[in-house]
């Protein structure tokens, strides 16, 4: 039987690791923290991100990384900011498998996508890249989904379908892993701005030319750091931004939701907690100057949220730039 070990307790990661269970693979979750592996195995369930959904008895909960010995797949689903810290705790581990990463970010200071930096700490490893538009909220309850497998090795992105992939979890495969990541990441940033769009009180014109112009501006860097242009029309493209954009499940919407209101972005952090768009705005911006692409929806995300400009004057300064040509 194959084993699928899930580093990471959170929402995704419990989600991800009930689907391998109720694929019938041995299932485990790791966490860090003891306090949280306690909570776990005495509750079977964290009530603040899957409010109603339990973990099985036989999903072994750890905080003893050795426990990956034997797996199949081992799957990173902590935040993008720990991706570097676990994958190098890994590398003191044997017989892991096929490293699948979940996590959707860039890496600050080399702006590396987050396959890259577990390369460089797994340098022998197969790295698949699982994403596209995920709930885990819904994952976890067994609502129909679609997924990506991206890696340079189509045989391990194979082995990642056939053992996640099932008839509430559809998966599909891809080589293109530029694009995908930054499909992942760059989506975040963009769902801060619809959900500011929408704490500004906004129309649904507004944020359909939002999502779309958004979209624009994710393809133009992705197809300039090599990615594929039609894989920013596929489920890690326009699917994940879409679901993101308008759903309260989304933490960066929710998070873009109260700046838009008015309350300060220290303050919307601590209420709603890892928001991803928050790291990934500075990192995208970095990008955007270094290739010299024009990103103007990134830009004000990111002068609102590191450079303290008012919310107030954004859809003026956007609407009001030169006219132009769709492209």
């Amino acid at each position: 039987m194959a084993k699928v070990t899930v580093l990471g307790a959170g929402g995704w990661g419990m989600a991800l690791a009930l689907s391998a269970f109720n694929n019938g693979y041995d299932t485990v979750i790791w966490s860090p923290f003891e306090d949280e592996v306690a909570l776990l195995n005495e509750k079977r369930t964290n009530e603040r991100l899957l409010k109603g959904v339990y973990l099985p008895e036989e999903i072994k909960i750890t905080n003893d990384l050795s426990a990956v010995a034997g797996s199949t797949l081992t799957i990173i689903a902590t935040p993008s900011t720990a991706v570097r810290q676990v994958s190098k705790k890994l590398s003191a581990c044997k017989d892991f498998g096929i490293v699948v990463n979940v996590s959707k970010g860039l890496e600050k200071g080399s702006l590396n996508r987050l396959s890259q930096v577990i390369s460089e700490e797994l340098p022998n490893s197969l790295v698949v890249v699982l994403s596209g538009p995920s709930h885990a909220e819904e994952v976890a309850r067994n609502i129909p989904t679609s997924l990506v497998a991206a890696s340079q090795s189509l045989p391990a992105a194979q082995v990642v379908q056939s053992i996640m992939g099932s008839e509430c979890l559809r998966i599909y495969t891809s080589n293109d892993l530029v694009g995908v990541e930054l499909g992942g990441a760059l989506k975040n940033v963009i769902a801060i701005a619809a959900g500011i769009c929408d704490g500004l009180g906004l129309g649904d014109n507004s944020k359909a030319a939002l999502i779309t112009r958004g979209m624009s501006e994710m393809a133009r860097l992705g197809i300039c750091m090599g990615a594929n242009q039609y894989t920013f029309a596929g489920l890690t493209g326009i699917g994940d931004l879409v679901v993101t954009c308008t759903s309260q499940h989304s933490r960066n919407n929710r998070f873009g939701y109260k700046v838009g209101k008015g309350m300060p972005v220290a303050q919307a952090l601590a209420e709603v907690g890892t928001v991803e768009g928050y790291y990934a705005a500075e990192m995208a911006y970095e990008l955007s100057r270094k290739y010299a692409i024009d990103m103007p929806i990134v830009a004000e995300c990111y002068a609102v949220l590191y450079e303290n400009k008012s919310v107030d004057t954004v859809v003026n300064d956007l609407m009001c730039r030169p006219s132009g040509k769709e492209q």
